[in-house]
Formats: C-alpha cells, sequence, structure tokens
C-alpha cells in the first residue's frame, strides 16, 4: 500500500487541533487502559491497521496483558473485562457502529452506571478522536511500520 499523502506536512496545524483534542481527553482523567482499549476496540471496527499497530504497542507498553488484547474482538465472550471496561467497550462499539446503532439507551446506561458525567464526556470524546484519526490514517494510507525481526 502507497500512502496517499503525508497530511502531517501538507496540514500541520490541523494535526495540532487533533493532538490538542487528545492532550484535552487525556487531562480529563480517564485511565490510561480504558483509552487504550477504547483506541484499540474501535479501530479494529474500522479495519485501520495503523493505529491498531500504534495501539497494541502503546497499550502492551503500559502494562496491559497481551490476552487481553487479544481477545479484546471476543471481549463479550469473556470474564477478562470488568464493568467499567465493558460499558466503555459497548459505547465505543455503538459510536463507532453509529449509522447501525444509533447508540443504543442500553450502551448509554451502562456506561451512566459506571462512569460519572465528566467521564461519560471523556469517553465519548476518545471515542470520537480515535475515529477520526482512523479516518485519516485509512484515507490517506498511512502505512504500519514493519517490526524489526
Amino acid at each position: 500500500m502507497t500512502m496517499r499523502l503525508n497530511y502531517g506536512v501538507v496540514a500541520p496545524e490541523a494535526i495540532k487541533a487533533m493532538m490538542g483534542l487528545e492532550q484535552t481527553v487525556e487531562a480529563m482523567g480517564l485511565d490510561r487502559k480504558l483509552v487504550h482499549l477504547i483506541k484499540l476496540r474501535a479501530s479494529q471496527i474500522n479495519g485501520c491497521a495503523y493505529c491498531i499497530d500504534m495501539h497494541n504497542r502503546e497499550a502492551r507498553h503500559d502494562g496491559e496483558r497481551q490476552q487481553r488484547l487479544d481477545l479484546l474482538p471476543a471481549w463479550r465472550e469473556t470474564n477478562f473485562f470488568d464493568e467499567r471496561e465493558r460499558a466503555v467497550l459497548g459505547w465505543t462499539e455503538a459510536l463507532t457502529l453509529i449509522s447501525e446503532t444509533n447508540a443504543p439507551d442500553a450502551d448509554y446506561e451502562a456506561l451512566a452506571a459506571a462512569f460519572d458525567e465528566k467521564e461519560r464526556v471523556a469517553v465519548t470524546l476518545a471515542i470520537g478522536a480515535i475515529n477520526a484519526w482512523n479516518r485519516i490514517a485509512i484515507g490517506f494510507r498511512t502505512p504500519v511500520a514493519r517490526a524489526k525481526e
């Protein structure tokens, strides 16, 4: 796959704004493991190889277990994810697939039961941000770097 254009070079001010959103979400205090789950699950759904690779590496770096990462696409079928993680994953899927789901009340209610209002905003912004990054990376064909063997 060939990169269509280098968006960071062409529009650095836009990428700076996207990074500003990332920094704002980070400053809202969500647990980093939750943010990794959001970024990885949305990227899996969207099929963004670049983001899947990056967020897998970042999650492992921050101590996430490989088995949980491997089972993330089947999170509903395991007991490896706690109530808060399950609420985040359900909301991530609902918003990432919003044209199909219309953000169901049940998914929001699960989120509301596990998170306060500010946390719900942070989770939702994190989901929106990764979906935007996925569309940028996929749209411009951002290549995945080959791992050094």
